[in-house]
């Protein structure tokens, strides 16, 4: 009975001591450069209805339910779907827009599984003719699920596709 004791009191430990030395936090983030003076790409990036152009998930289920609450483009605008397992449920509202700095938005996902991050889309003037953009997002991670972040690298994976959507969204903006 006292070696079971033991084990239990080592595999609590154990979780505990990955959970206490796991990332609390995460911030993925790509940038790109675009061809177009940043009034033009602050246009149309507001609108978060312009991402079915442009998103990497779109192309993942191009036949996700979406359903959209408030006005595109403004604080309060929301935007839900309802995809495949590779998309998942979830929304995103807009929470605050500089113009022609930001677009800050909060996205909620239900499934896979529930969780909460800030993403923001921050636009810089390289020159009169060109518009550097970052697009990510930043969250915090809760002990002990904090643990499967040891295990998997969220830069990696998420800012693949971050790099492929800005890839994107570059040749649609210099195409016009």
């Amino acid at each position: 009975m006292m070696v079971l004791l033991y084990v239990v009191l080592a595999i609590v430990g154990v979780i505990i001591l990955l959970a206490l030395i796991a990332p609390k936090t995460y911030n993925v983030s790509r940038k790109i450069t675009i061809n177009r003076p940043v009034p033009e790409v602050f246009n149309y990036l507001k609108y978060i209805k312009n991402q079915n152009e442009w998103s990497p998930w779109k192309k993942k289920d191009p036949n996700m339910k979406q359903e959209y609450t408030g006005t595109d483009g403004e604080v309060g605008f929301i935007s839900r779907w309802e995809g495949n397992k590779e998309v998942g449920t979830g929304e995103q509202e807009i929470i605050s827009i500089t113009k022609n700095k930001s677009i800050n938005s909060q996205l909620r996902f239900y499934k896979p599984w529930k969780s909460q991050s800030d993403a923001y889309l921050t636009l810089r003037e390289v020159d009169d003719n060109s518009t550097e953009i970052i697009w990510g997002f930043s969250g915090i991670n809760k002990p002990p699920s904090n643990i499967f972040f040891l295990f998997f690298n969220m830069d990696k994976t998420v800012g693949k596709d971050f790099q492929e959507g800005l890839s994107e969204l570059k040749r649609i903006l210099e195409a016009k």
